[in-house]
């Protein structure tokens, strides 16, 4: 099982991808935050994030690029401040069902 594992601490936020083997850092889709990760409010880090995570467990980022700001408002934005935990399962169904209500709102 995918795991996103994202903590904070002194040298600033980490978000590592566990999935079988050694734990490797989260890509960063850069878009917004030259400066890294965030979370846990609507920013420029915490936009990046979002289009991270999506993008890597989804394996699209033209895909990714469509619904990360919903993921930051709804997710990313209210992730804990000191750590947290996602299943890359949990990620995908969320993008899935963001698919879904938009394709129902046209």
């Amino acid at each position: 099982m995918k795991l996103y594992k994202g903590s904070r601490g002194p040298a600033g936020c980490e978000v590592l991808v566990v999935d079988g083997g050694e734990p490797q850092p989260l890509h960063h889709v850069l878009r917004h935050s030259p400066d890294g990760f965030e979370w846990g409010y609507h920013g420029s880090g915490p936009a990046d994030l979002a289009l991270s995570l999506l993008a890597d467990a989804s394996g699209d980022e033209d895909l990714a690029e469509r619904y990360y700001q919903a993921f930051k408002r709804e997710i990313v934005s209210e992730l804990p401040g000191e750590w947290w935990t996602l299943e890359a399962a949990y990620v995908v169904t969320w993008l899935l069902e963001a698919r879904r209500r938009a394709a129902a709102a046209r």
